[in-house]
């Protein structure tokens, strides 16, 4: 059993001469094994620990001789393990969760003095330099021949960058890579993204530049990356529409959709309040949706969509008279703001919720309405604006929603009275 983390080594007789220890931890390798007692002719387990200055190791008895276990922490890799003699405190940190929990039951096992054959026991030898390095926080993988193919990534890293490995699928070993921050994936030939992506709890950079996605799960956009996520790049995919739920992802500040087939951008898109730098050039953007209106962005990107100069006569009628009474409905809860959900009514009135639309009024319209498009500067909602086309022009469409025939005649109205002007 063996045990890679930081280890210090505190003796509690140190304040009793007015000292105090270091604070501070080294890299070491611990092992748990058989060693001759001098004081009976048969083999004792020890705990060995094994540093860059003493690789040989420094050896304390397990049996009968731990006092106390402290593991309120184990669960970010650090526990403590209160010895009777000599009267030291062994502190870990920066050790794999469940490497620990393993390591400290066979110490628990050792101490009680168990059957040796049950515990997972390892040669107490010293240890090679490379054992003891200060664990590895960044990683670049360039080319298929430096994969790893029977070593496990670094449990440590912060970054991993896996870029021209013709990968067709995220390897499972990297979703268990905790203190994993930033995740470059790109120039490879993903299709898909598994779900428990978002196990990755710290991560907040996802970078999928040129692969071949065509989809990105809901289960992603509701996964812990909800909290983390801050910069995700999916430009050059095969993506034609993004989830209503890929909005949930709201501490997103920097988001590169170019070079895909997107049709429609997310329709509340305007709930990324953080939301900074957005590119999505190239695409087949027809018109933007009427939440973008919200943004408040540094630099915005929209060059090379298929936008068409907006007429507001020209309208898409999707109204019936009388409206369904589930329409109705419908529009009274999203009007006064009702909490709703699957635990309260069925899942399809959920989607209607959450796809309602704002008329100019104010109120809420959900399947049936007029839909038509105006043009506005993009100038509002960002301060920096790369040119929509070779025209040099700033302006694209922006969908606007009419709850009634009335509403949209009083904007009609508006628009001829702005255009004699």
């Amino acid at each position: 059993m063996k045990l890679q983390c930081d280890v210090e080594v505190v003796s509690r007789l140190l304040p009793s001469y007015g000292m105090r220890g270091r604070g501070k931890g080294s890299r070491a390798v611990l092992s748990i094994g058989k060693h001759p007692d001098k004081s009976s002719p048969r083999t004792s387990i020890y705990l060995m620990i094994c540093t860059a200055k003493d690789r040989a190791g420094a050896k304390y008895k397990l049996k009968d001789n731990i006092e106390k276990f402290f593991t309120w922490f184990v669960e970010e890799g650090k526990a403590t393990v209160r010895l009777k003699e000599p009267a030291v405190d062994i502190c870990l940190s920066k050790a794999d969760a469940n490497s620990l929990k393993n390591f400290l039951s066979a110490a628990r096992l050792a101490d009680r003095g168990s059957d040796t054959s049950s515990l997972p026991l390892s040669t107490l030898t010293p240890v090679r330099a490379r054992d003891v390095e200060q664990p590895k926080k960044k990683l670049a993988i360039m080319s298929k021949k430096d994969y790893p193919l029977t070593s496990n990534f670094p449990y440590s890293l912060e970054q991993l960058q896996v870029s021209y490995c013709k990968l067709s699928r995220v390897d499972m070993r990297m979703l268990s890579l905790k203190a994993l921050r930033k995740l470059d994936l790109s120039n490879n030939h993903i299709k898909k993204l598994p779900a428990t992506i978002g196990d990755l709890s710290c991560l907040s950079e996802l970078v999928l530049h040129n692969n071949h996605l065509e989809a990105v799960s809901e289960a992603l956009c509701l996964s812990t990356l909800q909290r983390t996520l801050q910069v995700l790049d999916i430009s050059q995919n095969r993506l034609r529409t993004l989830p209503s739920q890929f909005c949930q992802l709201r501490e997103l500040i920097n988001l590169k959709l170019d070079d895909n087939e997107l049709v429609c951008l997310p329709f509340h898109i305007g709930r990324l309040s953080k939301l900074k730098y957005l590119s999505a050039a190239h695409n087949q953007l027809a018109a933007l949706p009427g939440d973008f209106r919200k943004l408040s962005l540094e630099n915005l990107d929209l060059f090379g969509n298929p936008f068409v100069q907006p007429n507001p006569l020209d309208h898409t009628m999707k109204l019936t008279f009388p409206l369904p009474l589930q329409e109705i409905a419908t529009r009274a809860a999203a009007n006064l703001r009702i909490p709703y959900g699957p635990h309260l009514i069925p899942a399809h009135l959920c989607r209607d919720l959450d796809l309602a639309k704002t008329c100019d009024c104010g109120r809420a319209c959900i399947n049936f309405y007029i839909k038509t498009a105006v043009s506005m500067n993009l100038h509002q909602v960002s301060h920096t604006v790369v040119l929509v086309d070779d025209m040099g022009g700033t302006d694209a469409p922006v969908q606007q929603h009419f709850c009634s025939l009335s509403c949209y005649s009083e904007f009609l109205d508006s628009s001829l009275q702005r255009g004699i002007r």
